[in-house]
């Protein structure tokens, strides 16, 4: 990613992670995951889950058992936990499982209370109570004298007729029974068929809040323990935890509850030490192969970087059927989609092998950072999420080194975090606990902020204190701060807890303005609707300690923090090069005419990133009233010779607000015809290079541009386009056993031609997924027939969404995303979610996306009328609740108010531009 500072090795510090990056860029390169991208962009991220919790009614807890937050009386020491999952239904039809847990507990402050978690869990009495208390060693357990469940807080509560003893051990044993649901959360069942044959699996899915629905316990991350498991199943089924098996059960290191995994009755192995889990027929044709070549070397990789070996003696991966997220870093034994560990090296595309690189190199991060160190609170979620969602880049760049896939940062993350971190509804980094409550609250950490806004930070003494423990983020500063005074040469403006808390503790970067004119160089908040009100006050008044790395006609100058620094000059300046730093760049107008004839005479001056930059900065900088929106889209003018993929891409996220804002109006037909104008000699490139499409690009970002331009070429109408896709579909629909489109380009030919065609199309399209055996291929289709123009088709296909025969429930909300990504579908999409809001949110339970549910429907609201349907969607729905999705519903109605603020400004200048560029 062009210059990175490294710390080298000095005695016995080991590695520095990218310590010296850290506090140059400062914490904020933004780096992660959604691969909603998926990590497979159907999903929330490995992890997140939504909660069902309603708007709570404001009421002061008056006893213990009232809070969300377990006392601090008493600790866990380790588990005992034998789990029976039955795999056949009982007589009225439902699965289950039944359970036995022991639960040694330590007592460091007097109490006459023993609180511990418990969620949908039916539990054995023994003499009227829940559970049976004994005594360890010389302890003597006071007698229950009651017991009840709180339903609200999620609470088993047992009060003692005497105290105990602080210092004292005691063993709390529960019997229980729990339902074997498709809820995926907590342990759950996953079905799949296979030779016509019905199988099920159980399997579990802890984090963040869902270890109490499996069996009792402390069910927080500072609570870890050490975890024994037996799970009794039939011989014919295999058992899987996070430890290796000794005897009947298998033992887990000291671990946080929502780290703990079970699973039976999943059909095959691969591999030795290292091994892959999945469906038998997955791995008989193989398919877990490619991510079992890579896993080796990122160990390795993570290994030499962090200066520490792999905690644990095995690792385990498993490919399921159904599961909500994108994967898990359950320790020792981590979980996946299918569609983030299977890949066919005939069916799966390149972005298949990027996403599965890139998810298994960011859940193996996690065996460190996460797991072997783990947050005390979830408020501090980005301790986990941020730095793996950046080293994930680097040791998926060391398993393939050819793809230079450390450039895709930018596109993947720091342009994705800026798009929320610039509302004035957005937060900080680490939020105050007392913020982070509810499970609801806690599913809301799990947000594009937590994953992106960070930068790669540690070091060896950190992991090596912290091993087998938990922190706060303030550790971190104080070992960082360490590492800089035990280093030779480095020198930093301030400790780094002061750099550091502006970027962790207020939300939000800064747009830093160079005017080569005066030569000043100055900061503000950023802000996209410079008219929001900041409800949300910072103790630094949004000011940050920002670096500046900075080129003056192509050559590097010395990088300097933002103080007195002074930048003048005739000659073109460009600033953050290689987007080092969290913050947006603007320039006094002439500085931005010379960089625009530079883009238009010699694009290549610049890096590709920087060339990405320039186009991004500049939109949402019109967009934040900073700078003139033609001056924006006049950043474009230049792409009709660029034929690199990072700076298309930026252009064409930018430009596709243009089109959902516009494309219901009089100014989509000029639009149209300038982007046909523009993306036709990239059309033309490609079927040249690939000898009329027969080849494969050799480069890697290559393959994914052809896809840029034969999807925007398709839909802007360039000739000869539309009939290619259709002749390739039909070619299919003619043999359904012989599909001739290359896999790289399937998404964009499946959505194209159902898009062309009718009925027909869309039935074979179905057909083709009910029949699919390679779960990234039925991923691709469920995506290309929610482009249909036909409203009847896609009003079944809304209907068939909430029939988990039809489309799985991990699937639904993503569906339902990509049918309001089309202009036809996005008004039944919204109808659709708003009438069915309550079942909706009653069959997803805490499982749902229902945050990214409420972002795909909304972007494209730009009216009056439209606000105030999305206003009266929150009134009629509160007495129901919005769960996870709150925060989003709030980011919705302030992008609606700033939607209809911007086209009412911008709507005549843009038609204007479009025409006279068009021409």
């Amino acid at each position: 990613m062009g210059k990175v500072y490294y710390v080298s090795k000095h005695v016995g510090l080991g590695l520095l992670v990218l310590a010296v990056t850290a506090l140059v860029t400062i914490i904020a390169l933004s780096i992660a995951y959604d691969k909603e991208r998926a990590k497979n962009q159907d999903t929330l991220g490995d992890g997140a889950a939504d909660g069902t919790t309603p708007v709570p009614t404001p009421f002061t807890p008056k006893e213990p058992w009232d809070r969300y937050r377990l006392p601090v009386s008493l600790v866990p020491v380790s588990y005992n936990v034998t789990l029976w999952p039955r795999l056949k239904p009982g007589a009225d039809g439902m699965y289950f499982f039944t359970g036995k847990s022991a639960v040694v507990v330590r007592c460091v402050k007097e109490t006459d209370l023993l609180i511990i978690h418990s969620n949908k869990l039916n539990l054995t009495s023994f003499n009227g109570h829940h559970a049976v208390l004994t005594g360890l060693g010389q302890a003597t357990a006071p007698a229950i004298q009651n017991s009840w469940l709180v339903v609200k807080t999620e609470f088993l509560v047992i009060q003692l007729r005497s105290r105990l003893s602080v210092g004292a051990s005691y063993v709390l044993y529960t019997e229980f029974k729990g339902e074997l649901a498709d809820d995926l959360e907590g342990f759950y069942r996953s079905e799949y068929t296979e030779d016509g044959v019905r199988k099920v699996v159980a399997t579990s899915q802890m984090q963040a809040t869902y270890a109490r629905k499996t069996f009792p316990c402390f069910d927080e991350p500072a609570m870890k323990a050490v975890f024994n498991v037996t799970i009794i199943h039939d011989q014919d089924t295999v058992a899987l935890s996070n430890g290796m098996e000794i005897g009947w059960f298998q033992k887990c290191k000291n671990s946080s509850p929502f780290l703990i995994f079970v699973t039976s009755q999943i059909s095959r192995e691969s591999g030795s030490v290292q091994k892959i889990w999945a469906r038998r027929k997955a791995i008989d044709s193989r398919q877990g192969d490619y991510a079992l070549n890579v896993t080796g070397p990122i160990l390795q990789f993570y290994e030499q970087y962090f200066n520490a070996t792999y905690p644990l003696s095995k690792s385990d991966q498993i490919a399921l059927p159904d599961f909500n997220a994108g994967a898990m870093e359950n320790w020792g034994l981590v979980t996946y989609r299918e569609t983030a560990l299977l890949f066919d090296p005939i069916m799966s595309s390149t972005g298949n092998k990027e996403t599965i690189t890139t998810v298994v190199s960011h859940e193996l991060a996690h065996m460190w950072f996460g797991n072997l160190v783990t947050l005390q609170w979830w408020n501090d979620l980005w301790l986990n999420e941020g730095f793996a969602s950046y080293v994930e880049y680097l040791g998926a760049d060391y398993a393939e080194p050819t793809w230079s896939i450390k450039d895709k940062i930018i596109l993947s993350d720091v342009h994705k975090v800026f798009a929320v971190d610039a509302l004035a509804s957005s937060h900080p980094l680490s939020r105050r606990e007392e913020e982070v409550n509810t499970p609801a609250q806690i599913s809301e950490m799990f947000n594009t902020i937590s994953y992106s806004k960070v930068s790669a930070v540690s070091s060896q003494s950190y992991l090596n204190t912290f091993a087998f423990g938990n922190t706060v983020y303030t550790d971190l500063w104080d070992h960082l701060q360490q590492a800089v005074e035990n280093t030779p040469g480095m020198h930093i403006p301030h400790t780094v807890h002061d750099i550091m808390n502006r970027w962790t503790l207020q939300m939000g970067f800064p747009v830093v303005t160079i005017d080569t004119r005066t030569g000043s160089i100055t900061q503000k908040h950023f802000l996209l609707d410079p008219d929001s009100v900041l409800d949300r006050p910072s103790q630094f008044n949004y000011t940050w300690f920002v670096p500046i790395k900075w080129m003056k006609t192509g050559v590097e100058q010395q990088q300097h923090w933002l103080l007195q620094e002074t930048v003048s000059g005739e000659d073109w300046v460009l600033a953050n090069t290689n987007v080092a730093g969290y913050f947006r760049v603007n320039y006094d107008l002439d500085n931005w005419h010379r960089l625009l004839s530079l883009l238009n005479t010699n694009h290549q001056a610049l890096s590709i990133i920087n060339r990405a930059q320039i186009i991004d900065d500049a939109f949402n900088l019109a967009r934040a009233k900073i700078i003139n929106t033609t001056l924006a889209l006049t950043t474009t003018k230049y792409l009709s010779k660029e034929r690199d993929y990072i700076p298309w891409e930026s252009a064409l996220r930018n430009l596709d607000y243009y089109i959902l804002m516009f494309d219901r109006t009089e100014v989509y037909g000029a639009l149209q015809l300038y982007l046909k104008k523009q993306i036709q000699p990239l059309f033309e490139h490609f079927k040249t290079i690939t000898a009329n499409w027969t080849k494969v690009p050799t480069g890697h970002t290559d393959q994914y541009n052809q896809n840029n331009a034969i999807g925007i070429a398709c839909s802007m109408g360039v000739q000869g386009c539309g009939e290619l896709i259709k002749s390739w579909y039909r070619q299919w629909m003619e043999n359904p056993h012989h599909n001739p489109i290359h896999p790289n380009l399937k998404s964009t030919v499946y959505c194209s031609a159902i898009a062309f065609g009718g009925v027909e199309e869309w039935d074979f399209a179905w057909r083709m997924f009910k029949n699919a055996t390679l779960a990234s291929e039925a991923s691709r289709l469920r995506s290309g027939m929610a482009c249909t123009k036909a409203p009847w088709l896609l009003n079944r296909y809304l209907e068939y969404t909430l029939d988990p025969t039809k489309i799985r429930k991990q699937d639904a909300t993503s569906t339902i995303h990509y049918i309001a990504r089309n202009i036809v579908g996005m008004p039944l999409a919204w109808n659709f979610v708003r009438a069915r809001w309550s079942y909706l949110f009653k069959y997803g339970g805490r499982s749902f996306s229902f945050s990214g549910l409420i972002n795909g429907i909304t972007k494209r609201l730009s009216t009056e009328f439209e606000l105030q349907e999305l206003m009266k969607f929150k009134e009629d729905n509160l007495h129901v609740g919005f769960g996870s999705a709150t925060m989003a519903l709030e980011q919705a109605i302030e992008k609606t108010t700033a939607n209809i603020k911007w086209v009412a400004e911008n709507k005549a200048h843009v038609l204007k531009w479009f025409n006279d560029e068009s021409k």
